[in-house]
C-alpha cells in the first residue's frame, strides 16, 4: 500500500506470478485513491500480523 506498516500487515503477501509483494485486500479505485491522498497515509484496513501469525497462514 502506501504506508510503512505494510510489512507487518496480514494482507501484505508475496505474489509469485508478479514476483513482488502486493496487498491482497480487495480495494476498489475509490478506496485506493482515498488512502493515497489522506494526510495521515494510514490504511484503515491494516491488520497486525506478526511473524508467527503470518507463517501459520501459509
Amino acid at each position: 500500500m502506501f504506508s510503512t506498516e505494510c510489512d507487518t500487515c496480514w494482507y501484505y503477501d508475496y505474489d509469485e506470478e508478479f514476483d513482488e509483494y502486493l496487498c491482497l485486500k480487495d480495494l476498489d479505485e475509490d478506496e485506493v485513491y482515498r488512502i493515497s491522498v489522506s494526510p495521515s497515509q494510514h490504511c484503515p484496513y491494516y491488520r497486525q500480523g506478526d511473524d508467527y501469525t503470518l507463517a501459520r497462514r501459509q
